[in-house]
């Protein structure tokens, strides 16, 4: 009996997380369907006759062909940065036994406790000094050093799990230790490198503060910055900026949708081994 009771205690609590974290996805996608009177007249009601209007007006609005290719260049800049120089040094961390090699990991990790509100100045001096401010390629590449340490932590966790003989058997075949890394241990790494990529996915195609520190012209402008425009000073058309952050959100939500079951495994391995 206290084992059912646990058990409908649980998925009570369950459902109103459910009902709390769903709603305001609900919210957003019924007013969305609404004319601009409609939301504010009410908010909580469903929409007296479907508007598909606020899709078409808002994908040409925001000019989401060019912003949305705005994001996919900082997007995958930043994952292909961090996924090619963080699987490298978490490899070579983990198989490199040092005090040096410890200690610069620790370091790394102790990066990730950095609040970025205390070095967002210093980060956009040195971005305007190197010539990677005012493209999106250059804040792809400012995204992907800024990555880097969590996704480190990651690969080191879960290199440790690989065995070393793995490395042994392909220096004895003839591989060197950079061929051996992506013919053997890359592969390897598969389930680890699709969860660092769909996390930072989520945060590279949301971001907003990145893009409205280093991008300047409208035109450079990614999906949340152009969303952005629709806050006007004195009106704010909910219909048009509720429609267009679903649209800009649809891939993502595939996209994770489709490789939610290798997240959580990469997450899971990488944490516990070692």
């Amino acid at each position: 009996m206290s084992r059912r009771i646990y058990s409908v205690l649980a998925w009570a609590v369950l459902a109103v997380l459910a009902v709390y974290f769903l709603f305001p996805i609900y919210m957003a996608i019924v007013n969305s369907f609404k004319s601009e009177g409609e939301v504010y007249n009410s908010v909580l009601g469903l929409p007296s006759a479907l508007k598909f209007d606020n899709y078409t007006e808002a994908f040409k609005k925001a000019n989401m062909l060019r912003s949305g290719w705005n994001t996919v260049i900082v997007t995958v800049t930043g994952i292909v940065g961090i996924v090619a120089c963080s699987s490298l040094a978490g490899y070579k961390l983990s198989r490199t036994r040092s005090r040096l090699s410890s200690w610069i990991f620790m370091l790394f990790v102790a990066s990730m406790l950095i609040p970025f509100q205390t070095i967002m100045v210093t980060l956009t001096k040195m971005a305007r000094d190197l010539g990677l401010q005012g493209s999106p390629l250059g804040l792809g590449v400012v995204c992907a050093g800024l990555g880097v340490n969590m996704a480190i932590f990651l690969y080191h966790g879960f290199v440790k799990g690989i065995p070393r003989e793995l490395d042994e058997s392909a220096s004895m075949d003839g591989c060197g230790e950079w061929k051996g890394f992506f013919l053997i241990i890359f592969p390897l790494l598969l389930p680890i490198t699709f969860t660092i990529v769909v996390l930072n996915l989520l945060w590279l195609w949301n971001d907003f503060l990145l893009p409205v520190l280093l991008l300047n012209d409208y035109r450079q402008y990614t999906l949340v910055l152009t969303i952005n425009m629709f806050f006007g000073k004195y009106s704010r058309d909910w219909a048009l900026i509720l429609a267009s952050l679903i649209l800009s959100s649809i891939p993502i939500v595939l996209i994770f949708a489709f490789f939610q079951r290798w997240i959580i495994q990469g997450i899971t391995e990488g944490a516990v081994k070692g």
